[in-house]
């Protein structure tokens, strides 16, 4: 990656009155250093935005905004000094990861990286190829999180990049454009730097074919957008029809129903997948693309998952990954829900269409805390594999400060119940409010089990954007006061998510 004299070595940070450096973060490139420093409590101005933290630059800090302390540069943790430290030091630039073993580590609170980092380090990440360890996906946030959040796709690259450089992470990484709908979402993202794109054609997909008479789905067929998907109904007949794919002993074969099923059911999402990724290869040279149709009502069957690829394919889009709607539920905060059997049965012939039509990997969406598919999920993809989490970051973030400051977490559960119903509208899950406890009737010592609790985990998951928007202030000073309590939760979850797919 770099020349002699961009060879990057571990440094030592000067002294500085009132700041206390992050020794992972030193790096010497080019007689200049560069280091991340907390703020000592009680000491001092502190720089915006980020407060308490600061970047330190020793030797050419031309191109940083900062204030000069000695012959140290403290510079705020700004977009502006995001943008030039990348310059300076490429490795914090997101990068495509091909086929490797990944995780995609949501944080809609901006301070989870330093753990995850952590965790992946400790499942032995490093190198982004299959069997290698874990590939990291630092930055993952949806649209739909960032509205929430109150948080740009640009805030949260750099929000990783803070965090990763905070542990002297320096191998690849990549930044996921989460469930885009748009070609407005996906042109915030490119100009964003992102390197991987989610395309959520999920509002697309037609669920009542799922079940509709062949008459109804002929008409459904008759109606798709042809033009976009370059073909007609009859060129599609030809192509299915008579014919007969084998995979691994799994022989696939479309009869006149499961075709029009298919087509009726997942024609308008291909073309719609088709528009976003031209749009986005006509923006971006260098990107990886996942197609989800996972928050959908019924499952893809494995005929499906064929049809998608081999239409997909036809029209030239390249992906790295996809997410069908597997059997069972994948519902927010919690473990699967559903026969592991029949999940097991239906899994492995997805993982071998995978093989078979890319190779591509399978990517786990709602993919946190599913601890009982994991190793089904390992086993069956052999590396070709993507597991997405994001949520479980929050949580973990309220069990840390459940222990830290129970104060705050009670009124985090006051709000979470006042909001529930309506903040539950666009999630998929199943948590019954009167099943989770009033913050009166439960014990300090008891406040960090209720994140244990299905019922609750779930109301304290999907109302964060409620928590953030009334009480985000109070949390995120409770984090950043005692970060390392955040950070070794985070670790051990994680740790606990990544070491099935290390065996």
């Amino acid at each position: 990656m770099f020349g002699d004299r961009h060879t990057p070595k571990s440094g030592r940070a000067p002294l500085l009155h009132g700041w206390q450096p992050y020794s992972r973060s030193v790096i010497d490139v080019e007689a200049t250093t560069y280091f991340l420093v907390r703020q000592a409590l009680g000491t001092g101005k502190v720089p915006a935005p980020q407060a308490g933290k600061a970047l330190a630059v020793v030797g050419d800090a031309a191109p940083f905004e900062g204030e000069l302390q000695r012959d140290v540069l403290l510079c705020p943790l700004s977009a502006a000094n995001a943008t030039a430290l990348r310059a300076r030091l490429p490795w914090l630039n997101p990068q495509p990861l091909g086929l490797a073993k990944s995780a995609g580590c949501g944080d809609r609170l901006g301070l989870a990286t330093p753990g995850h980092v952590r965790a992946v380090r400790a499942a032995g990440g490093k190198v982004p190829a299959p069997q290698a360890g874990i590939a990291p996906i630092w930055a993952q946030q949806s649209m739909r999180e960032n509205a929430r959040t109150g948080r740009t796709p640009q805030q949260v690259i750099d929000d990783a990049m803070w965090g990763l450089f905070q542990e002297g992470w320096r191998e690849p990484w990549g930044a996921d454009a989460d469930h885009l709908k748009t070609t407005a979402d996906v042109d915030l993202c490119a100009a964003a730097g992102y390197t991987f794109y989610t395309v959520d054609p999920g509002d697309h997909v037609d669920n009542e074919a799922h079940t509709a008479s062949l008459e109804v789905l002929e008409g459904k067929v008759q109606r798709l957008p042809w033009d976009v998907l370059e073909d007609s109904p009859d060129g599609l007949r030809a192509r299915y029809l008579d014919c007969r794919s084998e995979v691994e002993g799994l022989s696939i074969e479309f009869s006149p129903v499961i075709l029009a099923r298919a087509a009726a059911k997942y024609g308008r999402a291909i073309a719609h997948t088709v528009r976003m990724y031209r749009h986005l290869a006509a923006r971006v040279h260098d990107f990886e693309l996942e197609m989800s149709v996972d928050e959908t009502e019924t499952p893809t069957s494995v005929e499906e998952h064929w049809f998608i690829a081999s239409e997909l394919g036809r029209l030239g889009v390249r992906w790295v990954s996809l997410a069908p709607r597997y059997v069972g539920s994948f519902a927010k905060g919690v473990d699967y829900i559903g026969s592991l059997a029949e999940f097991e049965a239906q899994f492995a012939q997805h993982a071998a269409i995978a093989r078979a039509s890319g190779p591509y990997k399978l990517s786990l969406h709602s993919g946190s805390d599913k601890f009982s598919v994991y190793p089904i999920v390992a086993r069956h993809t052999r590396g070709l594999v993507h597991l997405k989490t994001a949520g479980t970051s929050y949580l973990e973030a309220l069990r840390a400060v459940a222990g830290t400051d129970p104060g705050l977490f009670r009124d985090i559960l006051t709000l979470a119940r006042e909001h529930y119903e309506v903040d539950r509208a666009t999630y998929h899950i199943s948590a019954q409010l009167s099943k989770v406890p009033a913050p009166a009737a439960v014990s300090d010592a008891e406040l960090p089990g209720l994140l244990d609790e299905f019922d609750a985990r779930q109301v304290l998951h999907v109302t964060f954007g409620s928590v953030l928007d009334l009480l985000g202030v109070r949390l995120l000073a409770a984090l950043k006061a005692d970060e390392e309590a955040y950070y070794a939760r985070l670790e051990a979850h994680f740790r606990r998510h990544l070491a099935p797919f290390m065996d």
